[in-house]
């Protein structure tokens, strides 16, 4: 079987799987006229919703709706495209794709639409994985950090770094190409001074990232402590509801909890796991051992603890168990059993909160510390949403440009990890991208996108 081939012409149901007042299916390759003609009748005129029927091998009505036709290059993917919007009944949707497929089209890989946007230099790589992360926002501040990166800002920002490289390596290799002109020689400290200027940038760059990348997956908090110190109560009231079962018995909670909050837009998937003790209950041991391995995959961990015995050696042997790279924050509940009042505090051994998930007391220390761990700045409007791949390739671009710092005295060695620095960034757009990379990209993509 061949494989399929950026020449064809492709087709999909470009909406969600269901029922709906409108549904639409999209056709893109180049060229569209014979197929537009046989479906519809005659070719609509650019970029205007003409209203006709969409009509089968025989001539057969299938649906009365609108037609978009894009000719090339004005479209989204720089080739003819054809929205048929019909009524959104998964037959009526079924009906007029097949029909487009008789015509010669075949059935669309997920994110192809878009992936031949890229190819065909409608978006680059960045803007292309906005589209994807814009359709996936879960909260309303991701979806505006999306929109960002779709309408270009991040690789703006990777140009001009990108920009400023190629300037330095000019004056670098300048010298080493023509040592026999009259050219001066690299002034070392304009070097140094566009250097340092560079790698804040890029050290700017990734911490912005990663705040973009958080609003992408969320913070893994997972709560942890003895039975019946309130994790149950303490996750109902992050969440807003009952979630999770709360009794007096030890050992209710047998298996994880899991619910995703927002705070100031950041999602957190907070995980409410069994109480950690000894116990000859095998059912209750498998939870135990569960709540081991979840609190290994943890990116926060709240141990919570029963303010009127405060630490106990339990809990002291808890935390000594907990991976070394989690510094938990250390809740106190039930403050209003000893008439406690809510506090917050930060110390050289993570965050002491003090707070009762009976009465809500002391919740909002509690998020602000969240938030803290997170990485998160409040009032940040300025951050896109990087994905994983972008932040390892401006790690690498760090790494190199520390590197070059230490090579000024060499300037073939520096001229190179500037010549990598700069190979790294245009990874992150797709001026050097690898053609399994662009597959494992598009390949997440929903059908129809």
């Amino acid at each position: 079987m061949a494989a399929p081939s950026d020449a064809d012409v492709i087709a999909a149901v470009a909406t969600a799987t269901g029922r709906a007042g409108i549904g639409i299916v999209r056709v893109s390759g180049r060229p569209l006229e014979r197929l537009v003609s046989h479906l519809l009748g005659r070719v609509p005129a650019p970029r205007l919703a003409a209203r006709t029927t969409f009509r089968g091998a025989s001539g057969e009505p299938i649906d009365d709706g609108i037609a978009l036709f894009f000719p090339t290059p004005a479209s989204y993917t720089g080739e003819d495209v054809l929205e048929l919007q019909a009524h959104g009944g998964p037959v009526v949707l079924q009906m007029l794709l097949r029909r487009c497929l008789e015509l010669g089209a075949r059935l669309a890989e997920p994110g192809e639409f878009t992936r031949r946007a890229f190819l065909n230099d409608k978006l680059d790589l960045a803007q292309a994985e906005g589209v994807a992360d814009l359709i996936e926002a879960a909260t309303e501040t991701a979806a505006r950090c999306a929109l960002r990166s779709l309408r270009g800002e991040f690789s703006e920002l990777i140009g001009n770094l990108a920009k400023q490289l190629i300037e330095l390596r000019t004056l670098v290799e300048a010298t080493l190409d023509f040592p026999e002109e009259e050219i001066d020689p690299v002034d070392r400290d304009d070097a140094r001074e566009r250097l340092e200027r560079v790698r804040s940038e890029v050290a700017r760059t990734l911490d912005r990232g990663r705040q973009g990348s958080m609003l992408r997956s969320g913070l893994q908090v997972v709560l942890a402590g003895r039975p019946n110190v309130g994790k149950s109560s303490l996750l109902n009231r992050l969440a807003g509801e009952e979630l999770a079962i709360v009794t007096e018995i030890p050992g209710t909670t047998r298996d994880a909890v899991r619910q995703t909050i927002q705070i100031e837009g950041v999602p957190m998937n907070i995980i409410d796991t069994a109480g950690l003790r000894d116990t000859a209950d095998k059912v209750e041991a498998i939870g135990i051992a569960r709540t081991w391995e979840v609190i290994g995959r943890a990116d926060a961990l709240l141990l919570v603890v029963d303010a009127r015995a405060g630490v106990t050696g339990a809990d002291r042997a808890i935390a000594a168990r907990l991976p070394q790279k989690l510094k938990p924050v250390t809740v106190f509940n039930k403050i209003d059993l000893c008439r406690a009042a809510p506090r917050a505090e930060e110390g050289a051994e993570g965050w002491r909160i003090h707070l009762s998930a009976k009465t809500g007391d002391g919740i909002d220390a509690l998020r602000r510390a969240l938030l803290a761990l997170a990485g998160w700045q409040s009032g940040s409007e300025d951050v896109f949403m990087a994905r994983e791949r972008h932040l390892t390739a401006l790690g690498r671009v760090a790494e190199a440009l520390e590197r070059a710092g230490r090579a000024m005295r060499q300037s073939e060695l520096f001229a190179e990890e500037l010549s990598l620095a700069q190979r790294e960034l245009n990874t992150i757009t797709g001026e050097f991208t690898a053609d399994d990379l662009l597959g494992e990209i598009f390949s997440r993509f929903c059908v129809g996108k």
